[in-house]
């Protein structure tokens, strides 16, 4: 007997075609949140350059959306770790000043991967937000369709919610350590395999937290940046023996790509999942006590 594959939240994907049917719904708040890294070579103490996507988004915008600053406004700007997640209660109060609140239905939405959408996601579920979704395709599968942009930028006005954080999301190095040859456990890297395999120097030293996967996460997408099907999804991770009786840590560079893979397990019906939010930039490149393997 064929069990058949449902996403855990459906809500917490919805399509083109929902949101543009939806899109003058008083209900819903709309955000693009896209962040763009440049990269650069041979210099692992910066490996890119991070813009903001607010000049992209001034310039043409899906209708009636607004921004939120992933790079300069919500992370934690005296962390020496990029995109490192603020204390949560700044945070909560960063949102509801950008309009986040109970009363809506909160849509996030990117132009550049689906992984900006899901570190914004994790971290509006970190303060109490369940109620969030993120956007299949993106701004690239918007316009693609032509459906309505608009270049007035908006500001909804301030909104509020019970801030009832959710601290066992993000997780610091000392959780990783403990994981490492941990039978209960599986540590998984959402970065490309030329990274994992210590053949790309990008984020300092070479290689991977020792007895990690690994998942590149553009390996979840499609080629239009839209969601494979669940059953795909299910099965690269079956694949790589990564199962539901185990505390899977996700990481990558910056907690930004571990972000959609703990999305996608999220979705599969995995329960005890967590990201750790300084990632390589930590591990790798900062603390030089921390092992490395390199295979």
């Amino acid at each position: 007997m064929t069990t058949e594959l449902e996403w855990k939240n459906p809500n917490a994907i919805v399509s083109c075609k929902w949101l543009h049917d939806n899109l003058n719904s008083p209900e819903i708040r709309i955000y693009d949140c896209s962040t763009y890294l440049h990269y650069r070579d041979n210099d692992p103490s910066l490996p890119y350059i991070v813009e903001s996507g607010r000049k992209k988004y001034e310039i043409k915008h899906i209708e009636n959306s607004s921004f939120m600053d992933l790079h300069l406004d919500l992370s934690d700007e005296k962390s020496p770790y990029r995109f490192a997640l603020p204390k949560l209660e700044k945070l909560a109060k960063k949102f509801k000043k950008l309009g986040v609140g109970s009363d809506f239905h909160i849509i996030l939405y990117s132009r550049n991967g689906a992984q900006w959408s899901a570190r914004l996601w994790w971290m509006l579920r970190s303060v109490g937000i369940d109620h969030a979704s993120i956007l299949d395709g993106g701004f690239k599968e918007w316009e693609q369709n032509d459906l309505p942009t608009s270049q007035t930028s908006l500001k909804y006005a301030p909104s509020n919610f019970d801030f009832t954080p959710k601290e066992n999301i993000f997780v610091n190095k000392d959780v990783v350590i403990n994981a490492i040859g941990n039978p209960d456990s599986i540590i998984l890297n959402s970065l490309t395999a030329d990274i994992h395999e210590g053949k790309n120097p990008r984020y300092g030293r070479r290689g991977k937290i020792p007895s990690s996967k690994n998942i590149p996460f553009h390996e979840l997408l499609d080629k239009t940046g839209k969601f494979k099907p669940i059953e795909e999804l299910a099965k690269i991770f079956e694949t790589n023996k990564i199962t539901k009786d185990k505390k899977i840590i996700n990481y990558c560079g910056g907690g930004i790509a571990a972000s959609l893979e703990a999305f996608v397990l999220y979705q599969l019906g995995f329960e005890n999942i967590v990201i750790y939010d300084n990632s390589l930039h930590e591990w790798a490149a900062i603390d030089q006590t921390l092992p490395m393997e390199n295979n």
